[in-house]
């Protein structure tokens, strides 16, 4: 049985290596284990990115929350990988290696949407790219088996998040299995992860085998066998999907050449379930059930449930049937909520992963004592004062809280933080500003950023924990904003106004995105960000403005930007400020057709927008919309043979296409614009009216044309300011589709 209540992080007797204190970097050399005092690591996190002691990077919270745990930590950051010997740099660690491909997925670090490679990367020294492999957490376990087979490996980070199930790989173009499966590490832990990586330390250093670790919420491992005190519930009882194949069961690992006599009984280990009854009433517990009183009915409910796994369809089998895989993604974000998640389980060939449900959300306790650790915030000496870009952008900002229930389906934040919205204390902020303030160096009195995954969801919740515990909708802003969340931005206010009345502190900005449908529930909060905290430009995401592409990313409609546009205006006229929004847009998402970014075009010049620098969607493991790119499925829905199909902008020609739409200002663009328009039967687009898109003839091609950014800067000139024109040269800042810089 799975806890439900979870020990609190600070609440761990600690371990009895906390004698040697704190360290003012975790080490990451023999010389610095000898100046320490240790004759060994109990723990060793290697990590794809470079070690940067700061709470924005995954390496620097689990080392120092371990080491607040008594346990001595040691980094190896970035190792040369073509041999086990640098991964024993640092001696065998007693209790295990925990390995993590960094910040970011580390194909999507080292290729872009296109597939080619990056020659940068944010966060290495010096900006260098190629210093990771691919598929990094799979390289790093293997040599760490090479160095020491015998300790236990715990694999964790975003790229084993998002991984940690059969997912769609866009760089193979195929369904890959389970990233545990390949990498064959011992546990894998999704998620931020602390509440897991804390409990696995204490449970190891007692001296429990890794093998018997298997109660962990928030991990998945291997197993042979199902366990036989469990009720098995094969997910298309759950969600029943359209009509596939009728050959053999879907949860089993067949060879393609098996002779039908030897195809497995597709009978199922409990009774179908109804799916508009409670699920939980399954096999011999759901008829003794209704015997009981209501109360004792919902806690032998909950019982049962707490004892219930889903089988998912078998990786072979959803690698070569698009229905399945898609019903598998589908159901995987069904069973997200911490308050009611079953477990899951998967044939990978051969072994079944098992994963539990996810980690109960960290309180504000919690969260504070995670932020509150002893950051020396500066990057580690060895590096020599290189510039580390991805430390750069978040050196003077502080991350609030955790999670996102926007639900956007190319995201990946929800996959791994959560849809519960988890918040730091006021006082805990109010203090690392203070700490940055007074300790980091080149701090000029502006805070960058006070946010995180959604700027404005800091303390925003359902009205009701029964509620919250209970729902599975994938979203609680689309398709329109819950009557159940409490959407008072108070809080937020609160803290914008003791923040920036601190001495010392001359500027505190907002950069991390705006939910703007949220932000337009409470316009006294839009008065107070776009009076005090705009640097001149806010960026916000409507990604685009037509209805069908938006209902598959779950965004809301255009007019939402329109009224959030207004109150931007209106306040900055107020506060007697020159301000612009600045909107992101993708390119090429799953459910857009020529005829969508055509029409995107003609309004970004409508509005007086020029994108400078744009990108397709990028299709990261495990988002809903990847499997709508890779299957053509919605599986916002249920996957059934009535299912509309989705639009999948995949081939080069298109998706370059769709690029040059969001660039219609472009020179370079205009005779593939024009080929379109043409084919596409609107020729009277062409031409130099208001109202046309695109000019009939191609201007010289001696070079003269720049860009938007290069020829104007952001604001306009003297001249347009003269003749009253704010809006036209206005340009859009780069979109990736990826999520922000802490997540992927």
């Amino acid at each position: 049985m799975l806890p439900q209540q979870p020990t609190p992080l600070n609440a761990y007797p600690l371990y009895w290596a906390e004698c040697y204190g704190r360290s003012p970097f975790l080490p990451m050399s023999r010389t610095e284990m000898d100046q320490l005092g240790w004759d060994s690591c109990d723990i060793i996190v290697v990590t794809g990115d470079a070690y940067v002691d700061h709470p924005s990077f995954g390496m620097a919270i689990v080392g120092r929350l371990l080491e607040a745990q008594g346990f001595r930590v040691g980094i190896i950051s970035q190792p040369e990988w073509h041999s086990a010997d640098p991964f024993k740099a640092l001696g065998k660690p007693n209790l295990f290696f925990g390995v993590t491909a960094g910040n970011m997925d580390s194909m999507i670090n080292r290729y872009t949407a296109d597939r080619k490679i990056r020659s940068d990367d944010a966060y290495s020294p010096g900006d260098v790219g190629g210093l990771r492999p691919d598929r990094c957490s799979i390289v790093y376990s293997q040599r760490c088996r090479e160095a020491y087979p015998d300790v236990p490996l715990v694999i964790g980070g975003i790229e084993a998040s998002l991984r940690r199930i059969a997912h769609y790989d866009y760089w193979q173009d195929k369904v890959r299995r389970s990233i545990l499966a390949d990498a064959k590490a011992d546990l894998l832990v999704y998620g931020n992860g602390e509440r897991a990586i804390v409990e696995i330390a204490h449970r190891l250093s007692r001296g429990e085998t890794i093998e018997s670790i298997t109660d962990v919420r928030g991990t998945g491992y291997l197993i042979s066998d199902l366990p036989t005190d469990w009720t098995v519930i094969d997910s298309t009882n759950v969600d029943k999907p359209g009509r596939v194949e009728k050959q053999i069961s879907p949860y089993e690992i067949i060879e393609p050449d098996a002779p039908p006599s030897t195809l497995p009984d597709s009978s199922r280990a409990t009774a179908g379930v109804d799916d508009k009854q409670d699920e939980t009433q399954v096999g011999a517990a759901s008829a003794a059930i209704k015997f009981y009183s209501k109360s004792e009915q919902r806690q032998l409910r909950k019982a049962v449930r707490e004892k219930t796994v889903l089988r998912l369809p078998a990786y072979n089998v959803v690698k070569n049937d698009k229905v399945l895989y898609a019903h598998a993604n589908r159901v995987l974000h069904l069973e997200t909520n911490p308050g009611n998640a079953r477990a899951l389980v998967q044939n990978q060939g051969g072994q079944k992963l098992w994963l539990n449900p996810p980690a109960m959300p960290l309180s504000t306790e919690e969260m504070d004592f995670v932020f509150d650790q002893q950051y020396a915030r500066v990057p580690h000496p060895s590096y020599n004062g290189a510039r580390i870009p991805a430390y750069e952008m978040i050196r003077f900002s502080v991350n609030i809280m955790r999670g996102c229930f926007g639900g956007c389906t190319f995201c990946s934040i929800t996959e791994h933080e959560g849809r519960v919205i988890q918040n730091r204390s006021e006082d805990s902020i109010i203090k690392e500003i203070e700490t940055i303030r007074d300790e980091v160096p080149g701090f000029t009195g502006v805070i960058s950023d006070l946010g995180g995954p959604t700027a404005n969801m800091f303390r925003i919740a359902c009205k009701s924990r029964e509620i919250e515990a209970a729902c599975r909708l994938p979203s609680c802003v689309y398709p329109q904003i819950c009557s159940n969340l409490n959407t008072d931005h108070s809080s937020l206010i609160s803290l914008y106004r003791r923040a920036r009345e601190l001495p010392g502190v001359k500027k505190v900005l907002i950069s991390s995105g705006l939910r703007y449908d949220l932000a337009v529930e409470s316009p006294e909060y839009v008065e107070e960000l776009v009076t005090h905290h705009v640097g001149g430009y806010l960026k916000i995401a409507p990604e685009h403005t037509e209805q069908a592409p938006l209902s598959k990313m779950m965004k809301p409609g255009i007019g939402s930007y329109d009224r959030f546009k207004t109150l931007f205006e209106k306040y900055s006229k107020k506060a007697g400020k020159e301000q612009y929004l600045i909107p992101y847009f993708i390119a090429a998402h799953p459910g857009t057709t020529d005829e969508d970014m055509m029409n995107l075009a003609l309004w970004l010049k409508q509005n007086g927008f020029r994108a400078d620098q744009v990108q397709n969607f990028y299709p990261s493991p495990m988002a809903t919309a990847t499997t709508m790119y890779h299957t053509g499925k919605n599986p916002l829905k249920k996957v059934d043979k009535t299912s509309e199909p989705v639009e999948v902008p995949k081939t080069a020609q298109q998706r370059k296409l769709h690029k040059a739409f969001l660039r219609y200002h472009d020179p370079n663009n205009w005779p593939m614009l024009r080929d379109a328009l043409r084919e596409m039967g609107r020729e009277d687009l062409i031409g130099g009216g208001a109202n046309q898109l695109i000019p009939k003839y191609q201007p010289r091609t001696d070079g003269s044309y720049k860009s938007a950014r290069r020829k104007n800067s952001t604001r306009p000139n003297s001249k347009q300011k003269q003749k009253g024109n704010t809006k036209k040269g206005q340009i859009l800042t780069q979109h990736t589709g990826l999520p922000p810089r802490e997540h992927n």
